[in-house]
């Protein structure tokens, strides 16, 4: 298998609850049913589809959740190892030929592959079929890292039905505004998500998930359809390309890799002409607001912004 190191902070993740909008994809009244458990597995394990990853990621702020991604002639494997675990995880297993969204936003490059998700924040955790002492020291550290954050909750054993599985803490209503986007994004819609975001930030400029909102639907605008090993290739044919360079950042944004698009962009800094350095200093303002102004990564990509414009 191969299986890239667990970040110590999550928060470097793409936040998926700004895909699903975690507050009305468990307030909805349209929503789906709650995600259900498959013959012969138990409440540890369940099997969604696209449109109620939502009530998942509301849960990772719960229970640390794994995400398998299964499909094309593979079969889930985890559902045995995470019974183990007696309700410290739960194992969300999904068809990648059924959910193209999430697919492209976690840009996956094979099947199987498996993500932990800690309070509605992705990490790769491996690629492709793994033996089972393989996979364990893998889940241990999840629990270590989500214990980090205060992520503790356990499932009701099966059996025990005096107990309801945990709940997603309610929230308030949505503004008119983010429930546009929510009904935007829904549909695939990122100009119409786009633009409701900017109103909402037109009423509140400092509605920080507005802005969070609006960085991540332009990134992902700006990737499309398009595949990992293209937007690479592009880039290193043509170092002195901006465009080429900011797009693989974007692309290492959506993956969680902070860190390298950082260094790739100041990298270049120095290089760049007045229009270019405001283009690049805009870019990575919007990462800033992505994955928060006390994300590490942030911080220091932030001080070293700072030196290179005064």
């Amino acid at each position: 298998m191969s299986n890239p190191p667990l970040p110590g902070n999550f928060a470097g993740a793409m936040d998926l609850s700004a895909l699903v909008n975690r507050a009305k994809a468990a307030q909805a009244p349209a929503s789906p049913a709650a995600p259900t458990t498959p013959a012969g597995a138990s409440s540890y394990v369940r099997d969604i589809n696209e449109s109620e990853m939502g009530q998942i990621v509301e849960l990772s702020n719960t229970v640390p959740v794994i995400l398998e991604i299964y499909g094309q002639g593979v079969t889930p494997q985890l559902g045995g190892l995470i019974e183990k675990y007696q309700g410290k995880l739960l194992l969300a297993t999904l068809n990648a030929d059924h959910a193209p969204q999430l697919v492209q936003a976690l840009q996956i490059q094979g099947i199987p592959t498996v993500f932990a998700v800690i309070q509605g924040r992705p990490a790769p955790l491996f690629q492709g079929q793994a033996q089972e002492a393989e996979i364990t020291p893998v889940l241990d550290e999840v629990l270590k890292v989500a214990a980090q954050v205060g992520v503790t909750g356990v499932l009701p054993a099966p059996e025990n039905s005096d107990h309801d599985t945990p709940e997603a803490p309610t929230e308030p209503p949505l503004s008119p505004e983010h429930q546009r986007a929510f009904d935007a994004l829904s549909a695939n819609d990122w100009d119409g998500a786009e633009a409701a975001y900017r109103d909402a930030l037109a009423k509140a400029p400092a509605d920080t998930d507005a802005q969070a909102g609006l960085a991540q639907v332009g990134l992902l605008k700006r990737l499309g359809n398009q595949s990992a090993d293209t937007i690479r290739a592009e880039a290193a044919k043509d170092p002195g390309n901006l465009d080429a360079q900011l797009l693989v950042a974007d692309l290492d944004v959506s993956g969680g890799h902070l860190d390298d698009a950082f260094t790739r962009l100041l990298g270049i800094f120095t290089t760049l002409d007045t229009d270019g350095r405001e283009t690049l200093r805009t870019r990575m303002l919007d990462y800033f607001a992505i994955a928060g102004p006390t994300h590490p990564s942030v911080i220091a990509a932030r001080q070293r912004l700072t030196s290179l414009l005064y």
